[in-house]
């Protein structure tokens, strides 16, 4: 399969392209940007554990997400962080309740406590943190053969959005 290398109109939005993997009933191939993976459900599910599944990337999406909007707030600062540490827990709350993201952040560094609540409050506004919190809207359409493009655009909406967040201060 080939990938359009030229680059996109800044007026598309980014995508990701997803099609079936070769091995398995749930194996999934992304594209992302210049990135290829494979996300696929555990063994005990029916899959081959190739992969994270579609709940651990949201898991993994928050907490990277929060990790960097928390590095690049130090760094704006000049704050010794040494090292970002993050682990998301996620609990499931079915398909008609709301679900739980549990956020634990370890820094390690010559932080003052207030540097260290600083950065735990920016990690509550980084650009995926938010989204998921306000929810959005979905939208899905079929597409006839021929029309979906193998091309995955990735820009840096998310590194802007997160400069956005750092430069509002609270």
């Amino acid at each position: 399969m080939k990938r359009d290398a030229a680059p996109c109109p800044a007026n598309e939005p980014e995508s990701v392209h997803l099609s079936e993997g070769k091995h398995g009933p749930f194996q999934v191939v992304v594209r992302s940007g210049s990135s290829t993976f494979i996300v696929d459900e555990p063994f005990g599910a029916g899959g081959l554990g190739a992969g994270p599944t579609p709940f651990d990337l949201l898991s993994a999406a928050l907490g990277a997400c929060a990790l960097m909007t928390m590095r690049l707030y130090a760094s704006e600062h000049g704050w010794p962080v040494e090292r970002i540490v993050v682990r998301i827990s996620h609990h499931s709350g079915g398909l008609s309740a709301r679900d739980r993201f549990l956020k634990e952040i370890q820094l390690v560094g010559a932080l003052t406590e207030a540097q260290r609540k600083a950065l735990a409050e920016v990690a509550t506004r980084c650009p995926i943190h938010l989204t998921v919190a306000r929810g959005s809207d979905i939208e899905t359409s079929l597409l006839d053969l021929g029309d979906v493009s193998e091309t995955a655009v990735s820009r840096t909406a998310h590194m802007r959005s997160m400069r956005e967040v750092i430069r509002s201060e609270p």
